[in-house]
């Protein structure tokens, strides 16, 4: 189950359709849209969907917001604007993991978002449980619709889904083990004391020990030992060319 988005009296079919890309971006697929502008069904909406035409074709039409969100249980309203309203004002964050927790009850949430150009009127904002607001920049807070429902649906993701925030494509590869680096590190210390590098002599255990430090702060992949090997040889066979 995920939050319903309601759109309220969005004022392009461009703005739908890229809105309703954004939801399916993160998993959101119940559209409501109130009393629309241009009318629906929007040609251009379906075109600016770009494959998010699904969305689109489960949304539902209604007059006002009071029949958009009859049958919700908590609402939450997004504002760019402070109102002279008692009522609890959330980030995107803070209100889409109270949304997960309301919906894992079993609660009907939803979020309603208000056209381009003013934002939702007191009247909408009324009908609302709680607000939304971005922390914006003051001196520019208008965000567009899409981009809106974007930055809450990714919210939605990140407090109801697992997400690997942080992830090392191997590329059909492992990491090399504690042999295989040991191993490396002794073979550029027989070639590099072949030539000549651990000079002077009292200086050679010291040097040692930094080669070694370095390769361990190494996060090496197998492929990547067996690069350094190659270039090693390499760079050998070239020395000895002659």
């Amino acid at each position: 189950m995920t939050p319903t988005f309601v759109l309220t009296r969005p004022q392009m079919g461009e703005n739908i359709g890229a809105a309703a890309r954004a939801m399916l971006n993160f998993g959101v697929d119940r559209m409501r849209i109130v009393d629309p502008r241009d009318g629906w069904p929007n040609p251009a909406a379906v075109a600016m969907a770009s494959g998010a035409g699904r969305v689109l074709d489960a949304a539902t039409v209604h007059g006002d917001v009071a029949g958009a969100v009859a049958d919700c249980t908590f609402v939450y309203a997004t504002t760019a604007r402070m109102r002279d309203m008692t009522k609890e004002v959330l980030s995107p964050e803070a209100a889409m993991r109270d949304a997960a927790a309301r919906i894992a009850e079993g609660q009907h949430v939803a979020v309603m978002f208000g056209p381009e150009r003013a934002g939702l009127e007191n009247e909408d904002l009324a009908q609302a449980n709680a607000l939304i607001t971005v922390p914006v920049n003051p001196e520019f807070p208008s965000l567009n619709l899409a981009q809106c429902v974007l930055l809450v649906g990714y919210e939605w993701v990140r407090a109801s889904a697992e997400i690997e925030h942080r992830v090392v494509e191997m590329a059909g590869t492992d990491w090399a083990d504690v042999n295989e680096i040991d191993h490396l590190a002794r073979h550029f210390e027989e070639r590099l004391d072949d030539a000549g590098f651990f000079f002077p002599e009292h200086k050679g255990p010291s040097m040692k020990m930094n080669l070694r430090n370095l390769w361990s702060r190494m996060p090496l992949t197998r492929a990547d030992v067996q690069t350094l090997h190659g270039m090693l040889r390499q760079m050998v066979r070239w020395a000895n060319r002659g």
